[in-house]
């Protein structure tokens, strides 16, 4: 068993950071689409903050991660840049994909950003593949894959989990377990009550943790990543969560019962986390203010980052399809 150190202030007050700089960002780009403003698809990631928080908090810069169709959150927590990420929403060539590759296919390899995927699943093997390659090249690093309740029935989900077991990669699955694969709920979709139980067909650990609590997010996390990097091979880790809007910014998500929004409404990460934090002395309420008008301020700017980015020119429609 790894003997992990106690969650550090520095540690908490680092998540909660990230939790409201995510939070604020998706905000704004939802109020933008609906504005018209805006003219992309997005798949939000309010609500499942402290999943991406805790995980990418336990991670280095050189370790990566891949991620989802519901990315957003993932890259700020790994260390995006907030202001290509916005300028890639409204397709300017400061995007991160030169305004080519919209909400679903931000990366950044330098942070250890791998991509997002618009393919539910596609994630897990490229995990696998990133895992063996930091291997083979006798790097001291470790893989975090992101995915949905829905990509947990798959093939890639038990392809991938197979593969990382039988040649022992350090690669962690985190399942972000929203109770719903795009509006079917869970209990519809597959008959286990835990997804974690899975890695018992694989050999590999799993474990079920309370997706809106950073805390317990990031320790499961760090032993997961400890373990990985020691060679004792990948783990499973799901977070139970709940996202609060529709699949996509236009679905009223109508299958949601109401009494169990307003349930998990009422367990919101950021507000709940604000409130273990001033309870445990860790910061203040000024101090809580003081870090939400900082990340405020970073959204704010990043709009006006992409507003006056220029558009991309006719010819470059052509350019970046191969590589060299």
């Amino acid at each position: 068993m790894i003997i992990l150190e106690p969650v550090s202030k520095d540690v908490m007050l680092e998540m909660y950071r990230k939790m409201v700089r995510i939070r604020l960002f998706e905000e704004k780009a939802r109020e933008l689409v609906l504005e018209g403003r805006l003219y992309t698809g997005l798949h939000l990631y309010i609500g499942e903050e402290a999943i991406a928080s805790g995980v990418c908090t336990a991670l280095r810069e050189t370790d990566c991660i891949t991620s989802t169709h519901r990315g957003h959150g993932h890259c700020i927590a790994k260390g995006a840049d907030v202001n290509k990420m916005m300028a890639e929403l409204f397709g300017r060539v400061t995007g991160y994909c030169k305004g080519k590759g919209g909400s679903m296919h931000i990366a950044d390899i330098k942070k250890g950003i791998i991509g997002a995927n618009g393919i539910v699943g596609a994630g897990m093997p490229i995990a696998v593949g990133a895992a063996y390659s930091l291997r083979y090249r006798k790097i001291d690093g470790a893989v975090a894959s992101f995915f949905g309740d829905g990509a947990s029935n798959r093939g890639t989900f038990h392809e991938s989990l197979n593969m990382a077991s039988v040649m022992n990669l350090p690669v962690v699955f985190v399942c972000e377990n929203n109770q719903f694969g795009m509006s079917t709920p869970k209990k519809e979709h597959q008959k286990i009550e835990k997804i974690s139980d899975r890695g018992a067909s694989y050999g590999i650990p799993g474990v079920t943790v309370d997706g809106n609590d950073p805390v317990a997010v990031f320790e499961a996390a760090s032993e997961a990543v400890a373990r990985a990097k020691s060679g004792g091979g990948p783990s499973l880790i799901e977070c139970l969560t709940w996202r609060h809007h529709g699949h996509f910014v236009g679905d009223p998500a109508p299958y949601k019962d109401p009494k169990d929004q307003e349930r998990w409404l009422a367990n919101d990460p950021i507000p709940r986390f604000a409130a273990k934090l001033m309870e445990e002395g860790v910061c203040s309420q000024e101090e809580i203010e003081e870090m939400n008008k900082k990340a405020q301020a970073i959204v704010d700017a990043a709009i006006i980052f992409a507003q006056e980015s220029p558009e991309p020119e006719p010819e470059e429609l052509f350019t970046d399809l191969y590589a060299g």
